[in-house]
């Protein structure tokens, strides 16, 4: 079985940022919206760097 992580952790990550955009803004939570689209880029980092060792 293939496991397309590369596509996949790619589709996520943009797939969160969509995801934001329907966020209604509000000052009380925009540093756990900057936290959810960090973390949901690197994940698809941390699986490329792991490949690359």
């Amino acid at each position: 079985m293939k496991y397309d992580l590369e596509e996949r952790t790619l589709k996520f990550a943009i797939n969160v940022r969509k995801f934001v955009t329907t966020i209604k803004y509000s000052s009380y939570y925009i540093d756990d919206i900057r936290q959810l689209i960090r973390s949901s880029g690197s994940i698809g980092a941390n699986y490329m760097r792991r490949i690359d060792l």
